[in-house]
């Protein structure tokens, strides 16, 4: 396949544009819709294909779905959404092994930043009905991890 690098930065934008829209819907109605994440799975199956970057494709498969199942086990136990569980999964597909500790990182300090604004009021959260805790949508948090990776030129392919 040849490297089309206009189209893989123009749909690495495309693909910002999507999770700022799920950030902003995960901020709004904590929630984050199927359609979301399909479009979030055509589009790295497009960058694959213009950047030409194939190869990795099965490590990134795999590293996902290790991750799911391990996801699975903080949903079950309502530590995390259903939508977080889904988008992390996304975008894990999208880092692979390769960029998964820059995406780490990055999305440690989003998300200590959201949930220090939360603590202090400055974000919104949702009170839970079964105990005092407090939730907040993790999708700006992992949107913004994701976008930081594209940004560093990790998934430059």
């Amino acid at each position: 396949m040849i490297h089309n690098s206009a189209a893989s930065y123009l749909i690495l934008v495309i693909t910002a544009a999507v999770l700022f829209y799920a950030a902003f819907t995960d901020l709004k109605h904590y929630k984050i819709r199927n359609d979301v994440i399909l479009v979030l799975v055509v589009l790295f199956v497009a960058h694959t294909a213009v950047s030409g970057t194939w190869t990795g494709v099965a490590w990134n498969l795999g590293f996902a779905a290790l991750v799911l199942v391990i996801l699975i086990v903080f949903y079950s136990r309502h530590l995390l959404g259903g939508g977080d569980v889904k988008l992390l999964t996304v975008a894990l597909l999208w880092v692979g092994v390769d960029c998964a500790l820059p995406f780490a990182v990055l999305l440690l300090i989003f998300a200590s930043i959201h949930s220090l604004a939360a603590k202090f009021g400055w974000a919104g959260t949702q009170s839970l009905a079964d105990d005092a805790r407090k939730r907040i949508p993790y999708a700006p948090s992992v949107a913004a991890a994701l976008i930081g990776t594209f940004v560093i030129g990790c998934l430059s392919g």
